[in-house]
Order: C-alpha cells, then structure tokens, then sequence
C-alpha cells in the first residue's frame, strides 16, 4: 500500500516550491516520484502535430520525488501510518490519529 496517492492533497516540504500545496495529478512507484498540481512547472517544446495543431510552448508539471512532500490532512502536513480495521488495511494520519481513507 502506497503513502501518498492519486487525488491526495500534499504540501511541498522542500526545493523551490516549499510550502506550496496541491493535488496529486500521478505516481510512479518504480521512480519514487509524484506530479503536483501547479507546483515544479517546466517548459516544453511542442511540434505542430495531428494531436496538437498549434504546436508552441507548454508549460507543464514536473516529477518531484516522493520524500519531498507530506500528506496534507484537515489543514496539516502530517506522516502516514498503516493500521488494520475490519480486516483492511487502512492509512492514518500519526498527528491526529485520523483514518486517511
């Protein structure tokens, strides 16, 4: 079972977006990686395609690795624990003892 997963609300706990908050958009468990949203922006070059006409310049978001962000939970960066209920295993928040899902 993963920590942080698609949809969870994080906060950035280093690099040049610190303290920045937002949705996670993908995880990649093999890279140990995770894509927010609006946070780590990179410019990309696009040709002109069948897909995309225009071509042009797109900003999108780029992986940050997974130990620089926390789980975001009721307005707090919060560690992630794994606790057995009704036989499932489910994540909890360590600071407010919270069941996550």
């Amino acid at each position: 079972m993963q920590k942080i997963k698609k949809g969870d609300m994080v906060k950035i706990i280093s690099g040049k977006d610190k303290d920045k908050t937002g949705k996670v958009l993908s995880v990649d468990t093999k890279k140990g990686t995770v894509r927010v949203e609006g946070c780590n922006m990179q410019t990309k070059h696009a040709k002109p395609s069948m897909k995309n006409q225009a071509g042009g310049i797109i900003t999108q978001e780029g992986a940050l690795d997974i130990s620089n962000v926390m789980l975001y939970v009721n307005g707090v960066a919060t560690r992630v624990g794994f606790k057995v209920e009704n036989g499932k295993k489910v994540r909890v928040a360590k600071k407010t003892g919270k069941v996550i899902d």
